[in-house]
C-alpha cells in the first residue's frame, strides 16, 4: 500500500486545516487508516483511525476538535482539525493498518503558531 498525505501547513491558533491521505496499491487488504504525529523531541502518538466500518477512535487531547472521515470511491481519509493549538504543532504521518502490518506515508508538517 501506498500512501499520499498533503495539507499541513502553517496556521494561527483558532485556526483550521484539513489533512488528506489517499491509498492506493493493495486496498482492499486495508482494515483501517489513521494518522499518527510527532513533535520535536518527543514519540510519535496515535491521533486518531478510522475503520472500513466507520468506527473512528481518537487520542483525548484532540478528541472535540478533530474529526476524521473517509471516501471509500477515493481511497482517501481525511483528518479535519478545528481549534488548533500551538500543542497540535507536528509532522503528522498517515498510515493504513493491514492486520498486524502498518504501512506508512511520508510526513507533512503542521505548525500553530501562538
Amino acid at each position: 500500500v501506498q500512501l499520499q498525505a498533503s495539507g499541513g501547513g502553517l496556521v494561527q491558533a483558532g485556526g483550521s486545516l484539513r489533512l488528506s491521505c489517499a491509498a492506493s496499491g493493495s486496498i482492499p487488504s486495508i482494515d483501517a487508516m489513521g494518522w499518527y504525529r510527532q513533535a520535536p523531541g518527543s514519540q510519535r502518538e496515535l491521533v486518531a483511525l478510522i475503520t472500513n466500518g466507520g468506527s473512528a477512535d481518537y487520542a483525548a487531547a484532540v478528541k472535540d476538535r478533530f474529526t476524521i472521515s473517509r471516501d471509500g470511491a477515493k481511497n482517501t481519509v481525511y483528518l479535519q482539525m478545528n481549534s488548533l493549538k500551538p500543542e497540535d504543532t507536528a509532522v503528522y504521518y498517515c498510515y493504513a493498518r493491514r492486520g498486524i502490518y502498518l504501512d506508512w506515508g511520508q510526513g507533512t508538517l503542521v505548525t500553530v503558531s501562538s
